[in-house]
């Protein structure tokens, strides 16, 4: 049965409202975690500003662990874990919740990557200045890498909105529901033409909110 787009398109609008809801709440929360975790690995690693080997290797593994792990996957293995934390495994929240999962250890990954491409001369001038670790970190490491660190935030931004449709497919609400339950299972093309142009659109509006806020910070 084909919809009647008259009365679908408030639906559209709704489903695109969740996603861009899932999506935001999901970057801000796994940048904050993921910013803690990823310094946390660059200050512990071998030569770093606060070397410890045990918090280095528990922090590397763990995201050695989960990064590789396919989101659908990912979604099913934490569900246990989603409904004690949020009490159901359908919806919009339940699905935020393993997106932030696997969203921090990404971002922990982007932060350390782009803290270790600063100057080490950089961080030597910090310390003879006699700025302690926590110094180094907040004022001289994150400053002088944040340009590289939007870049990659705006890449994590855009996996999101992918999250966010695989979600949609096992529940979780959003555009990615829509085309599953309205499309997909209903063999009607034209739905499934309707949120793939959403998740286009979505995608090109974050890239390029991402490279203007990258070109501004970069020119500081």
């Amino acid at each position: 049965m084909k919809v009647d787009w008259n009365e679908f398109w408030p639906r559209v609008v709704d489903a695109t409202g969740e996603t861009v809801y899932m999506v935001l709440l999901t970057l801000a929360l796994s940048v904050v975690l993921g910013m803690a975790v990823g310094l946390s690995l660059y200050a512990t690693r071998k030569g770093g500003v606060l070397p410890n080997r045990v918090v280095f290797a528990v922090l590397n593994t763990l995201i050695n662990i989960i990064r590789p792990v396919p989101f659908v996957i990912a979604i099913v293995a934490l569900s246990p874990v989603t409904r004690g934390v949020v009490g159901t495994t359908i919806g919009t929240d339940a699905a935020v919740f393993p997106m932030v999962v696997v969203a921090t250890f990404g971002v922990a990954r982007i932060v350390e990557t782009n803290l270790l491409s600063v100057e080490p001369g950089v961080i030597e001038a910090a310390r003879s200045m006699g700025a302690g670790p926590l110094r180094i970190v907040v004022t001289v490491l994150v400053p002088e890498a944040l340009g590289p660190l939007v870049l990659g935030f705006t890449f994590m931004l855009v996996a999101l909105i992918d999250f966010s449709a695989v979600a949609g497919t096992v529940g979780g609400g959003g555009v990615g529901n829509l085309a599953m339950t309205y499309g997909y299972l209903r063999f009607d093309t034209s739905v499934m033409v309707v949120t793939v142009a959403v998740l286009i659109a979505l995608v090109q509006v974050a890239q390029v909110l991402g490279n203007v806020l990258a070109r501004k910070v970069l020119r500081r």
